[in-house]
């Protein structure tokens, strides 16, 4: 019955010929329409000879005799299939027509991750499909799902199908897991795209699901190290690593009399007895663990620092010797006054 007043129009002249180029315009000329919203269209022509013009819609008709222009609301669009046609009836050419484009969409009514693996862990290196549901979308050729982590992208799948009725569509990502995804977050988001801005149009997103990663340790600073042990100085061993669970850590020692000096389970070592050798240190948790070697010698000592020593003792000495002599007097004894001494003459201050 709703096409009953559709085609009325084009009945009413049947036998009457249509021209290959309708000089009709119709504002807008394409709608994008909400389920349940409302629009409006204009209909004119810049043809002189009008008989009469009328939009045709499932919802109603409007019509005009002798004029240019015929418009018509739709107060809320309940069909997914529809386009109000537009026609004239010319004086001398017949009848023309012409279809308005529009397209009617419902955004979803939840995206949800049913995908129960990241309920728990993940293990670095092993993959896992994740799904995203879509429910009750529409028009499906329109559809894209978008799969964050953080703030990136990781995937975006886009949709084929001639349905323009709301339909349910499964989305899946495969996800590798690694060390950097742990402690971020993972959800899907779906958006209709079309070609212009359409107001209020808004995407949907699922709940954010936390990413937990199993990976084995990794040591954070070089894997093997070489160290100068200092003379009757302290040094530390660092031997941290990252790792999920945390890493637990085992030593050990060069010389069997540091075994009972060494505590469990510390990422860094100061032996209190330092003695050279190689130290080697385990990092393990359930995925696994690693060692990690300390190469300790013994400083060589400064042979530069020791002879200057002995070099500055001996030029003392020197000049504690020729000091002597100069001021050796001739009975023996020291005198700062020794310089006006001359030897077989008395002195000025003697008796004459």
């Amino acid at each position: 019955m709703r096409w009953f007043f559709l085609l009325s129009g084009v009945i009413a002249c049947a036998g009457q010929p249509v021209s290959s180029s309708c000089p009709i315009q119709m504002s807008p000329p394409s709608v994008v329409v909400r389920f349940g919203d409302s629009f409006s269209v204009n209909c004119s022509s810049s043809f002189d000879q009008i008989e009469s013009m009328g939009l045709e819609t499932i919802y109603g008709t409007a019509k005009t005799t002798g004029l240019s222009y015929v418009n018509i609301t739709i107060e809320s669009v309940r069909d997914w299939n529809m386009g109000p046609i537009c026609y004239i009836n010319r004086v001398t050419e017949g009848q023309c027509l012409d279809t308005l484009p529009v397209t009617v969409y419902k955004t979803p009514d939840r995206v949800s991750i049913s995908q129960p693996s990241l309920k728990g862990p993940l293990v670095e290196g092993d993959q896992y499909s994740i799904q995203c549901d879509i429910v009750n979308v529409a028009p499906v050729s329109n559809l894209s799902v978008h799969w964050h982590k953080g703030d990136t992208i990781l995937y975006t799948e886009r949709f084929d199908g001639s349905s323009l009725s709301p339909v349910n569509e499964t989305s899946v990502f495969n996800l590798t897991a690694q060390r950097g995804d742990d402690g971020t977050q993972i959800w899907c988001e779906a958006q209709l795209d079309f070609w212009g801005p359409v107001p209020n149009l808004t995407t949907t997103k699922s709940e954010s699901r936390d990413v937990i990663v199993l990976y084995s340790p990794t040591f954070m600073q070089p894997r093997n190290v070489t160290l100068e042990l200092p003379a009757r100085r302290k040094f530390i061993l660092d031997c941290a690593a990252a790792g999920k669970p945390t890493p637990v850590y085992s030593w050990q020692f060069p010389h069997p009399i540091q075994q009972t000096n060494q505590s469990e389970n510390q990422s860094t070592l100061a032996p209190s007895i330092q003695l050279p050798g190689i130290y080697r240190c385990t990092a393990s948790n359930s995925q696994g663990s690693k060692a990690k070697y300390f190469t300790v010698t013994e400083a060589t000592r400064n042979r530069t620092t020791f002879a200057a020593l002995v070099g500055g003792f001996v030029f003392l000495g020197v000049v504690i010797f020729i000091g002597g002599l100069l001021l050796l007097t001739p009975n023996g004894t020291f005198s700062f006054s020794q310089g006006g001494y001359l030897k077989g003459r008395p002195t000025s201050s003697g008796p004459i």
